[in-house]
Formats: structure tokens, C-alpha cells, sequence
């Protein structure tokens, strides 16, 4: 084999997982992340949000921090460019815009838009299978690490969701990358970076803006 063949081999296994047809999610792989996921108390992230728009060639890049507590406490903020966010804590929570003074509360049961959103979260944070199955067509479609492709069913989500694709960290127990891709080809990649794993967190960090 020519040896330029031989290097552009090495470095696609490197820095691309492996790929593999699109399959079902073998059961003894669900389980892997199942078991990985229920040791995860606490999840602390910076990200990278990147907005690819088909009508344009330029990227909107946002750069933000992330933090999850297990059940139900989450901080979702964007630093950069524009500073806006917003915390969850069970059933209710808290945004902001750095633009506006204040933060507006909020509770999931009066708006549809982020009950919705924290679902996704949520189920990212969690790495709930379950639930994922529940809503989504779910496919392996990578291996060290996992990846997955999501497909929402007729009728749930299908009018601007074409899929999801959501990659684990090389233990299975968070994800590490989220591409959500619509149907006129528009999507965002978000890739989280220097996670840790159940460091502890203050308790103000879910309170509000201010919690930081």
C-alpha cells in the first residue's frame, strides 16, 4: 500500500470515530451509556454553539457555559458575543439578557417553548435513553465513541427537525456533541469542552443570574 495511503489512514482513525452503517442501537451499547449515565451526579461544560445558515457562508459562533446538577437543576448561559441565559430548578426558572436589567421568571407549564427545551437538556444532560426512545427513531451510526442519529416521527417535531446527531464522550456517560439539523439545511453544532464530572456545585448556581 502506497505510504501516503498508509498515513491519511492513521490520521482519519485519530481524529474521526469510527464510522459504521446506520443500524439500530445494539442493546448491550444502550446499556453501556445507561449504566455510564446513572453514575453522573453533576456536569459542568464550556460550549461552543456555531449556527451554519445554507443561505450563507458565514457562521454564527457563540461561546457559553454549562451546568447540571441531578434531578433537575440546570444553567444554560451564553458569554459571548451577546450575554443571555437561563437556570432551571424542577418546575420553574429564571432567564435573562444582558441587555434588559433583571431576569423574567418563568414556569414550564406556562411555556410550551421552554418545557421544551429543558426536555432536550435534560435528556442530553442525562443521557436518557428512555426518554430519547420515546420521542426518537434512534440509530448507531458510530463507535469510539458512540454516535448516534435521532430521527423525530411523523407529526413531533418533523415540521423544522430533520434529525439530531448526538455524540458520547469516550466513557459513555455525557455528551459531547450535539449537531440539530433542519430541514432546509440549516444547523447547529454544539460541542462541549473541558467537562467535569461530578465536581461539586454551589447550590447558587441554580438560583439566578446572579448565581455565578
Amino acid at each position: 500500500m502506497d505510504s501516503r495511503l498508509i498515513r491519511l489512514c492513521l490520521i482519519l482513525m485519530v481524529f474521526f470515530p469510527a464510522m459504521v452503517v446506520a443500524q439500530p442501537l445494539p442493546e448491550e451499547m444502550a446499556d453501556e451509556i445507561r449504566h455510564s449515565a446513572a453514575e453522573v451526579q453533576t456536569l459542568s461544560s464550556q460550549f461552543v454553539q456555531e449556527k451554519f445558515l445554507s443561505m450563507f457562508a458565514e457562521t454564527l459562533t457563540s461561546n457559553g457555559r454549562f451546568y447540571y446538577q441531578r434531578p433537575d437543576q440546570l444553567r444554560w448561559e451564553l458569554t459571548e458575543p451577546v450575554g443571555s441565559g437561563f437556570v432551571l430548578n424542577g418546575d420553574h426558572g429564571e432567564r435573562w439578557h444582558e441587555r434588559v436589567d433583571g431576569s423574567e421568571p418563568f414556569r414550564l407549564e406556562d411555556d410550551p417553548a421552554m418545557s421544551l427545551i429543558a426536555e432536550q437538556l435534560f435528556a442530553w444532560a442525562r443521557a436518557d435513553l428512555r426518554w430519547l426512545q420515546e420521542h426518537y427513531q434512534i440509530e448507531l451510526i458510530g463507535v469510539e465513541p458512540i454516535c448516534l442519529r435521532l430521527t423525530p416521527p411523523e407529526g413531533q417535531g418533523r415540521a423544522f427537525l430533520d434529525h439530531l446527531l448526538i455524540q458520547f464522550s469516550d466513557s459513555a456517560a455525557y455528551v459531547t456533541e450535539v449537531e440539530i439539523h433542519e430541514h432546509d439545511g440549516d444547523y447547529t453544532r454544539i460541542r462541549f469542552s473541558h467537562t467535569d464530572v461530578n465536581a461539586p456545585l454551589t447550590g447558587t448556581l441554580f438560583t439566578g443570574r446572579e448565581g455565578l
